[in-house]
């Protein structure tokens, strides 16, 4: 008589002495992009003196390029803090990247109408991060019986 053997639980956990597994570090990787995009928007934001886009006066923060520099250095920094802290193996660290990764989301909104490639790039990656924390960043293991 033979003995099945089941096959071995999938686990979507991770702790800081083995690393994240693959979903999480994607979402680290992720937001390590996004944060760099940021920084280039950025600096792109404060250094670009030409004609503006056309209806920028209507944009959420008005029609100076100063203040979204300044909006996207913030949304970099909390990039690329949280990326850092999923590299940790920090919980914590997973629900501020389910937040920076809607953050991410919702900021290239703003820039729809303007650039829409990049805002859906933006947008994509954003929603990525979130699908990986929520549904494989538990530290809790699935065990099917």
């Amino acid at each position: 008589m033979t003995t099945a053997h089941a096959a071995p639980p999938r686990s979507s956990t991770y702790d800081a002495e083995s690393g994240p597994n693959g979903w999480v570090a994607f979402a680290a990787i992720a937001l390590t992009v996004g944060g760099i995009m940021r920084i280039f928007d950025a600096i792109w934001a404060f250094r670009y003196h030409g004609a503006l886009p056309a209806n920028l006066e209507d944009a959420i923060f008005g029609h100076s390029l100063k203040t979204y520099g300044w909006v996207y250095l913030v949304v970099a920094a909390l990039l690329l803090v949280s990326a850092f802290m999923l590299f940790q193996g920090s919980q914590f660290a997973r629900w501020i990247g389910v937040t920076a990764g809607a953050i991410a989301s919702i900021s290239a909104v703003w820039w729809m109408p303007y650039y829409p490639i990049w805002s859906l790039t933006y947008i994509a990656l954003g929603g990525l991060v979130v699908y990986a924390l929520v549904a494989h960043g538990s530290r809790s293991e699935i065990v099917l019986d």
